[in-house]
Parts: structure tokens; C-alpha cells; sequence
């Protein structure tokens, strides 16, 4: 009788101690997340803070929501102009507005929110750093090949709507440095150098904040600047990081003639399904199109 008095003790003392850990790991966990924003899903979203767990998809809201975006705009301190809705379907832009101090040449264009945002954290948290990093300088303008553009992907007559039919994308160009030197994707992109390295490193920091980042690694198309753009998809995105892969993939499908290097989007990723099933290894493909 008396050992399962014990017994039973014991099991309480026990249930209470693990109760008082989790307690205490729960309000731990709670300052740790108030001291600690950018990983906190729950937060705000400010632009100024560091970059965390919680920020690609926070970012990823944003495509959804306009007036929340602007909302996050406004907490972050990040000047904007909002227009009014222009354009008639399948152009029509509800979400339109321009970032006035934003270092783009030509003159600021117009995008959506969600893409002005993303533009904002890369410059804070990807551009400026790797300039400062490489060349000790911070970039003071970045050359662009236009955001609005009222066509299909590629020019065609028939297929998807490209991301710049709403404003939804921007086409980087080349970076202009404090002291004048440019550095240009179609240029520079190639070598060991430092213009190379900086190139890659804003393209793989872009990864982290847009929907999709296509850079010359991806096509001719490419070849001359990089594609940002805001597009749903997904948690992950769609970004062009792991080259290994992509030279893999690329060099099965065409050894197969599955697919040419102009073939878009929806052709390349039949292609890669396919050859992932020929060769049985899928997952080490990895990539997301």
C-alpha cells in the first residue's frame, strides 16, 4: 500500500516538474521571440529588422494583401507614392505605386507593393552589404531594363501573362558603385573576380526575398540581367542557386532531347521530372520551376 502511495507520488512530483519546464520553456521561448521579431511568424513585419525564420514568409504574404503591405511600408519607414488601379484585364494593375528615393535608373517604376518591399529588404540586406564587403563602397544606383510591361512570358503570342503585365517584376541590369565603377550582369556575370562574386551574392540574397529570381544562369533569355518578381509560389519560391543541378539536368535533357535551352518554364520542368524518373534519383535534382 505504501509503495503505491510512492509510486503515485512520484508520478505526480513528475508531472508537475515537467509542467513547470514547459512553463518555463514557453516564456522563455515568448521574450526570446519579442527580443527577437524577425523570427517571431506572429510579428509585424518591419523591413528594418535583420532578416530571420519568419521573414521569407511574411514577405510571401505581402503578394496577397496590398494594404497590409503598404501597412509594412509605412512601419519601416520606406517613403511611397500609391497610384491609382489602371489597365484593363489581363494588364490591370490594382496594386500600383512607386519608391521616389529608391536608387533606380531609369526614374523609379511603377510595381506592385509587395515587389517594392522585396526591393527595399535586398538593398538593406543583400545589395549593400556585398558591395560594402567586396569593394568597400555602397551602391548608389542600379541600372534597370523596366518593370510594367504589358506581354506575355518571352514576347509570344500565346501562353502565361509574364509578372511585368502588372508591374510585378523588375529587370536588374548593373550596379553603379559610390565611385562610379559599374558592374554589369551581362558583363561581369562570367569569372573569378570580385565583380562576379558580388553579382552572385545579390542574386543569391535576392533568393530570400522575391518569388522568383531568374539570372543568366537560367537561359539566353537571361543573359543580361536579373529577373525579380513577386509571383505565388509557394513557401520556396523558384530561384536558379543550385548550378550544379541545373548543368545536370540540363545536360540529360537535352542528351535525351527532351528539351532546348529556350523551352519555358512548364517544358523544363516536364523535362525534369522526366529525366528524374529515368535516372531514379529525384531528389538530388532538388530544384523548384
Amino acid at each position: 500500500m505504501k509503495l503505491s502511495r510512492r509510486i503515485g507520488r512520484f508520478r505526480l512530483d513528475l508531472a508537475i516538474f515537467w509542467l513547470l519546464v514547459t512553463f518555463a520553456l514557453f516564456v522563455a521561448a515568448r521574450s526570446w521571440l519579442a527580443e527577437h521579431p524577425e523570427h517571431n511568424p506572429w510579428a509585424p513585419l518591419n523591413l528594418a529588422d535583420p532578416p530571420g525564420w519568419a521573414t521569407h514568409h511574411k514577405l510571401a504574404a505581402l503578394r496577397k494583401d496590398p494594404a497590409e503591405c503598404r501597412a509594412v511600408l509605412e512601419r519601416s519607414n520606406v517613403a511611397f507614392e500609391a497610384l491609382p488601379a489602371t489597365g484593363e484585364d489581363p494588364c490591370r494593375r490594382e496594386d500600383r505605386l512607386v519608391l521616389p528615393h529608391a536608387p533606380l535608373a531609369p526614374a523609379a517604376p511603377q510595381t506592385t507593393c509587395a515587389l517594392a518591399a522585396g526591393f527595399d529588404l535586398w538593398m538593406r540586406q543583400g545589395v549593400q552589404p556585398a558591395a560594402e564587403a567586396l569593394f568597400g563602397k555602397r551602391v548608389t544606383r542600379i541600372k534597370h531594363l523596366g518593370a510594367y510591361n504589358c506581354r506575355r512570358t518571352y514576347g509570344r503570342e500565346t501562353g502565361q501573362w509574364s509578372e511585368h503585365s502588372t508591374g510585378n517584376a523588375l529587370d536588374v541590369a548593373a550596379f553603379v558603385l559610390a565611385d562610379g565603377k559599374r558592374i554589369s550582369v551581362g558583363a561581369d556575370w562570367r569569372g573569378e573576380g570580385r565583380e562576379a562574386a558580388f553579382l552572385h551574392k545579390v542574386r543569391d540574397a535576392a533568393c530570400q526575398v522575391f518569388g522568383t529570381v531568374l539570372s543568366p544562369d537560367y537561359n539566353a533569355a537571361h543573359a543580361d540581367h536579373l529577373h525579380l518578381d513577386q509571383a505565388a509560389r509557394g513557401f520556396g519560391g523558384f530561384c536558379r542557386q543550385r548550378e550544379t543541378c541545373v548543368r545536370l539536368v540540363c545536360r540529360e535533357c537535352r542528351r535525351l532531347s527532351l528539351v532546348n535551352e529556350e523551352d519555358d518554364v512548364s517544358r523544363q520542368r516536364f523535362c525534369c521530372a522526366e529525366v528524374a524518373y529515368l535516372v531514379n534519383e529525384a531528389a538530388a535534382f532538388d530544384i523548384r520551376l
